[in-house]
């Protein structure tokens, strides 16, 4: 029996944390991979999956992109060189992009907000990150609708092909 740990084990093993309600909550129009730099005990506790991203987003500020509110937990064996639990982390971007991404955002009123992060090949740890506009009741309730009838149809075909 697999445990949740390999369940959500990225290439390498160590998990992929993903912020679900994000593709519910924002119309995603594109989507950008960033570095973040982090302390020692956040990639320790990010190797056990222990983040949250739901209420996270991304905010430009003096030329440079920022993230809010991502929640990682304090690492057990970090004693007194612990992080700071939702403390504002860097992204790493290229200046040619944080341009770019910086005047959607001002001016088409855009959300950057984060949809998952994963260590690469390399070990490092990546953001996936979505641009979109937040969706009104109404989008999420059709959202819903195709959803189920999605579903409605998987079931369907499973049980017509037994």
């Amino acid at each position: 029996m697999a445990s949740k740990k390999d369940k959500n084990a990225g290439p390498k093993g160590p998990p992929v944390i993903e912020n679900r309600q994000a593709r519910y909550n924002y119309a995603i129009e594109e989507t950008h991979e960033a570095g973040i730099v982090l302390q020692g005990t956040e990639v320790k506790s990010l190797r056990l999956g222990q983040a949250t991203l739901t209420d996270a987003y991304a905010v430009p500020k003096n030329g440079e992109m920022f993230l809010l509110n991502l929640h990682i937990k304090p690492y057990e064996n970090g004693g007194a060189f612990n992080h700071d639990e939702t403390r504002t982390r860097k992204l790493l971007l290229k200046g040619s992009e944080l341009s770019k991404l910086t005047a959607k955002i001002r001016e088409k009123r855009l959300t950057f907000v984060p949809l998952k992060m994963y260590f690469n090949d390399r070990g490092k740890v990546k953001v996936l990150l979505g641009l979109g506009k937040g969706k009104k009741l109404v989008d999420k309730r059709e959202s819903e609708k195709k959803a189920q009838a999605d579903r409605d149809m998987a079931r369907a075909l499973r049980d017509a092909g037994q």
